[in-house]
């Protein structure tokens, strides 16, 4: 398995689970991916999780802070992308349209971190590499291989991130409105526009989990507590995707490619 040991610039770099129940979501994640967990203590009676994949990390999850649980901040998985400088980063999306949700700051001697809400509302991360690089897996089975944004506004959405990050967009051959995005000449994620199907739904970015076997995977997660919002069904040229949601309320894509 390759292992991953920088991120370009503009390119996911960690794929992080805001959760209410860390312990159910760690017995449910490493069933479902054959992940094994590694908690890091953080304070008495807390600790971060790091979730690896035959030995690297390849995302983590916490439990949501009861001050983000009342401000009706459901569980979600949260994106961090690669950048050089997380302070000039978070002045830039500022000048772009964004907010600034939380200035930089360090984490320990990991990295700097800054979070962002874009113009349409969803919320990222940015993330300034010192010790740790980021996920030391990606795109291989079981592991996260796509991010992606639904926003109201593709256009929008377009503009602000590729001016802040550099990213080369395109149209998608099988879906006419889907924009695709890449990062050092490599795809990355998408830009999903949103319509009345998603009335209620703020813009968000959500991951997709690579597979050996969609429906094999859609089942066990089902036995596992999960519910599927829909699928699996094939995208053409592309391969079968389903979305589920986690027994806390958590969505993510599952994709088998073609």
């Amino acid at each position: 398995m390759p292992i991953v040991s920088q991120h370009p610039p503009g390119a996911p770099c960690w794929f992080e689970l805001g959760t209410t129940d860390q312990v159910a979501a760690k017995q449910f994640y490493d069933n479902l991916f054959g992940w094994t967990h590694v908690d890091i203590p953080m304070r008495p009676d807390e600790h971060y999780t790091m979730f690896q994949l035959d030995g690297q990390v390849a995302a983590s999850t916490y439990t949501l802070p009861p001050k983000l649980t009342d401000a009706g901040v459901p569980p979600h998985w949260g994106v961090y992308f690669a950048v050089e400088n997380a302070d000039a980063t978070a002045a830039k999306a500022t000048e772009l349209g964004g907010e600034v949700v939380q200035p930089a700051f360090d984490v320990m001697d990991a990295g700097r971190l800054a979070i962002i809400k874009d113009p349409g509302g969803a919320t990222f991360s940015v993330w300034q590499t010192k010790t740790n690089p980021g996920v030391g897996v990606v795109s291989e089975v079981n592991s996260v291989g796509w991010v992606e944004l639904a926003t109201w506004d593709t256009s929008q959405a377009n503009t602000f991130y590729s001016a802040l990050f550099g990213w080369q967009t395109k149209g998608s051959a099988n879906m006419a409105t889907y924009l695709e995005f890449s990062v050092a000449g490599v795809p990355r994620g998408g830009l999903l526009p949103m319509d009345a199907s998603w009335k209620g739904i703020p813009a968000h970015w959500g991951i997709y989990v690579r597979v050996a076997d969609c429906a094999a995977t859609v089942a066990q997660a089902t036995s596992l507590g999960a519910t599927v919002r829909f699928g699996p069904f094939n995208a053409p040229g592309v391969g079968w995707i389903a979305l589920i949601v986690d027994p806390q309320s958590a969505t993510f894509y599952v994709i088998q490619l073609t």
